[in-house]
C-alpha cells in the first residue's frame, strides 16, 4: 500500500457526495432514495480511499463492503441509540437507523461497481 494522489477519484468523489445529498435534500420516494443513495455511498467511501491510497483495489472494494454490512446489522441493534444521536437528524440520516436485507443487496451492487476501477 501507498500514499498517492489520484485527481479522478478526487473528482468522482466530490460528484457522487453532490448526488448524495441532492438524494437527501430532495428525493423521497421508495427505490432512488433507500437503494440509489446505498449504492452510491458504497462507490463513495471506495472513491474517498482511492484519492490517498494505490493498493489491492478489490481488496479495498470488498472492506468497503465488510464495512457496509457490519454499519448495517449495528442498525438492526440500534446503535445509534446507544451512541446517544437519536435526536440528531444529520447523524440519524449518515448512520442509519434501521436494518434492512434491501441495503445489504444496494452495497453489494455497490461493491460490484467498484470492481470496475479495480484495473486503474
Amino acid at each position: 500500500m501507498k500514499l498517492t494522489f489520484n485527481f479522478k477519484f478526487l473528482f468522482l468523489f466530490v460528484a457522487i457526495f453532490v448526488v448524495e445529498v441532492l438524494i437527501a435534500k430532495f428525493v423521497h420516494d421508495a427505490f432512488i432514495r433507500p437503494f440509489g443513495g446505498d449504492v452510491l455511498v458504497v462507490i463513495l467511501i471506495y472513491a474517498f480511499f482511492r484519492i490517498f491510497l494505490k493498493t489491492n483495489y478489490k481488496k479495498l472494494a470488498l472492506g468497503v463492503l465488510i464495512f457496509s454490512f457490519i454499519i448495517e446489522f449495528l442498525q438492526a441493534v440500534h446503535y445509534v441509540e446507544w451512541l446517544g444521536l437519536q435526536n440528531s437528524r444529520l447523524w440519524s440520516t449518515v448512520l442509519g437507523t434501521s436494518f434492512s436485507i434491501y441495503d445489504l443487496l444496494a452495497y453489494f451492487v455497490g461493491y460490484l461497481i467498484c470492481l470496475l476501477f479495480s484495473d486503474n
